[in-house]
């Protein structure tokens, strides 16, 4: 059995490269845990990562920069990943110098707008709500406005690239109408039970390199008895098979675990035969398994499904 050479990388529409595999830094809003991810981080790089995804929000920027630079590892072999605050998008310079000191480093080598929803910025609290628990939005913003503020950032050269999560084409459409830089990357949630074939195909036909969140679908798609079945196959994890079957598509992936020993497994990853693609393919159900737990009365992030164009 043949493995993926995780250590390469894919070329962004900036030409900038890539690593096919990163290490997310999210623990919840526990600072204590927050401050204790360096250490974890670091052993993530001594494994082998080079690209760690961070967000504003996950309040983890501090911890990544502390492991890039405890690391030892010369900084311009490490990709650092980190997103706009949720109500960010009318401050979106103060932001990222915000975001750029707590990681303390000298460029951020990609920044992402976090959601394509308006949500209304309210001092020291990151997602407001209405009286009846749905986020607060302000209709008011414009995202060609939001871009176009995401699009000056690239002249200061403290960021090499820019992009999005969480668009479909229906956002995307009103985005590039006026945009003067096309986002080098989309980040979704993708995995056998929301596979996104179309929208990899269209944010392929934009020069947009699609990838992955929440990868392996956690235990929902990893018990799935045709995951459990070609896991046995490949004699891998089911984590290690998903994996693989992303890479399979061209689609990188980040993935995340605090535990050293399954940081490497996460990196040992087997080349997926095109049968055994399509077989995980056809798990396909349009199953958001992480985006569904933060709906509220209808609606996530202040957002229905028909606004987000799913």
């Amino acid at each position: 059995m043949s493995f993926v050479d995780t250590t390469s990388t894919v070329k962004l529409n900036t030409g900038a490269e890539m690593p096919l595999v990163a290490t997310g830094s999210g623990v919840g809003f526990d600072p204590a845990a927050q401050a204790a991810a360096s250490q974890w981080l670091l052993t993530a790089l001594q494994a082998g990562y080079r690209h760690i995804d961070t967000a504003a929000i996950y309040g983890t920027e501090a911890s990544v920069g502390e492991a890039v630079r405890k690391s030892g590892i010369p900084r311009h072999e490490i990709f650092v990943t980190t997103k706009l605050p949720l109500n960010g998008f009318t401050r979106v310079k103060q932001s990222f110098e915000h975001s750029l000191k707590q990681l303390d480093l000298e460029y951020i080598d990609l920044y992402l707008l976090h959601s394509p929803t308006p949500i209304a910025y309210e001092d020291g609290n990151p997602v407001p709500t209405n009286p009846d628990g749905t986020t607060r939005v302000d209709n008011t913003i414009s995202i060609n406005d939001v871009w176009a503020d995401m699009e000056a950032l690239l002249e200061t050269g403290k960021v090499k690239a820019i992009g999005v999560c969480n668009f479909s084409p229906k956002t995307f459409e009103p985005l590039l109408k006026k945009a003067k830089v096309v986002p080098a990357v989309n980040q979704v949630e993708l995995h056998p039970y929301l596979v996104q074939e179309d929208l990899r195909q269209y944010c392929k036909s934009k020069g947009i390199l699609l990838y992955a969140y929440t990868p392996s679908g956690r235990e929902t798609v990893r018990n799935d008895p045709k995951v459990v079945e070609l896991a046995a196959k490949y004699n891998v994890s089911p984590t290690q098979l998903v994996l693989g079957w992303h890479l399979a598509r061209g689609v990188p992936i980040i993935t995340k675990s605090t535990n050293v020993e399954r940081q490497k497994e996460n990196l040992k990853v087997p080349v997926i035969a095109a049968e055994d693609v399509k077989q995980i393919n056809a798990l396909d159900r349009g199953d958001r398994i992480i985006s569904k737990q933060f709906w509220v009365n209808g609606t996530m992030l202040g957002w229905t499904s028909e606004q987000y164009g799913w």
